[in-house]
């Protein structure tokens, strides 16, 4: 399988890095975690949303963005509400990062404005917000497997009681 990797820069909401995680986990992703975070790694909620996935992560911390640029080199792909492509229209090759920001301020806009051909948007109706973090990851994540055909995914499901025909 290739390499996808999710970054969150300066999660705020342990439940939305929960549920990233257990993403992550089940699909193979690694996540990165970008200092300061907006809570504490052992919390609860955080733990909740993904304990019973949590040996099967993959997870680096960063003290900050420069640090976890320093250490990356990506590509990266930052989504964005104001980003100018959609992600759909993107290819994202082996050991793409998909970037995230937080939850109530999203990436800083001189790193989006530095690197507009790597923005994407998750198409949205007009003056909506956003969706939520963990949302918006699901659908990047689920994006780039499709493109690369779901390697090393179960894509046919079983019935407990009963068998397909």
């Amino acid at each position: 399988m290739g390499r996808l990797n999710i970054v969150l820069v300066e999660p705020q909401i342990p439940e939305n890095t929960g549920n990233i995680a257990r993403t992550c986990a089940v699909t193979g992703a690694s996540l990165h975690l970008v200092k300061p975070l907006g809570f504490e790694v052992t919390d609860k909620h955080l733990k909740r949303a993904g304990l019973d996935y949590w040996h099967l992560l993959d997870i680096t911390y960063y003290e900050s963005l420069v640090d976890f640029f320093d250490k990356n080199a990506g590509p990266f792909y930052f989504f964005t509400s104001k980003g100018p492509h959609r992600h759909t229209d993107v290819n994202y090759p082996d050991g793409s990062y998909l970037v995230f920001g937080r939850e109530d301020a999203g990436l800083p806009e001189k790193l989006l404005y530095d690197n507009q051909g790597q923005c994407v948007r998750i198409p949205m109706r007009k003056g909506a917000r956003c969706l939520n973090l963990s949302n918006s990851v699901a659908v990047g994540v689920y994006e780039a497997l499709r493109q690369w055909g779901f390697p090393e995914l179960e894509d046919r499901g079983q019935l407990r009681d009963y068998e397909w025909k």
